[in-house]
């Protein structure tokens, strides 16, 4: 080999053009490494399609005052949770005789979890957990909390929701009200508390 060819060879200038040359396809793979990983960590967070099939969702209670109500979506229906103030859970009972299905009798595996089968239909008789939606034709009730006589309302109403299509009326634990075109109570979600103040709608496997 010629003394002009080695001299080529180790040539500084040309050592230099071939380091930035590495330098430069290094990063292009580090670029294409990271472009690769994003799309594989998104796929680990839930999905809204994942949500709407029914993934459970949290509901902070914190700072609810008696007498509130507070609505989160859960399988693309309104849950209601109500914080009931000691004189509407004591009113309850006062109820009974007027109700088609005091006790939560009718389809208990659908709608009324075996934790909420009481006169309450809750895991706490201060909370009630419900879906806002009318087992006649999926109407949602407005909330009638004020007791007395109302329009569309008896004299002797305690309280409680009124569905605005077709006239049924359910209690302050979303049991429906005889004589009404609703067939059922409202649906009770399955449900449990994480904490006092946080509730996890759509599971209950510690209730």
């Amino acid at each position: 080999m010629s003394t002009e060819q080695n001299t080529n060879v180790l040539d500084p200038k040309m050592d230099k053009e071939r380091r930035n040359w590495l330098i430069a396809t290094s990063v292009m793979g580090g670029v294409g490494g990271t472009a690769l990983v994003l799309p594989l960590v998104n796929t680990f967070a839930p999905s809204e399609r994942a949500k709407a099939a029914g993934a459970p969702v949290e509901m902070d209670i914190t700072g609810m005052q008696p007498g509130e109500l507070r609505t989160i979506e859960w399988r693309g229906k309104p849950v209601w949770i109500v914080r009931r103030t000691p004189e509407q859970v004591s009113d309850l009972a006062k109820n009974d005789g007027n109700l088609a299905d005091p006790k939560s009798q009718r389809t208990p595996d659908a709608l009324t979890p075996e934790y909420a089968r009481n006169e309450y239909r809750s895991i706490k008789p201060e909370y009630l957990v419900a879906v806002g939606i009318c087992s006649h034709l999926g109407c949602s009730p407005s909330a009638k909390f004020q007791p007395g006589a109302q329009p569309s309302l008896p004299e002797d109403w305690q309280g409680g929701f009124l569905c605005p299509c077709h006239g049924s009326t359910f209690d302050l634990a979303g049991r429906v009200f005889k004589n009404k075109p609703a067939p059922d109570n409202l649906e009770v979600p399955p449900h449990m508390y994480l904490s006092d103040t946080k509730i996890l709608i759509g599971e209950d496997k510690k209730a």
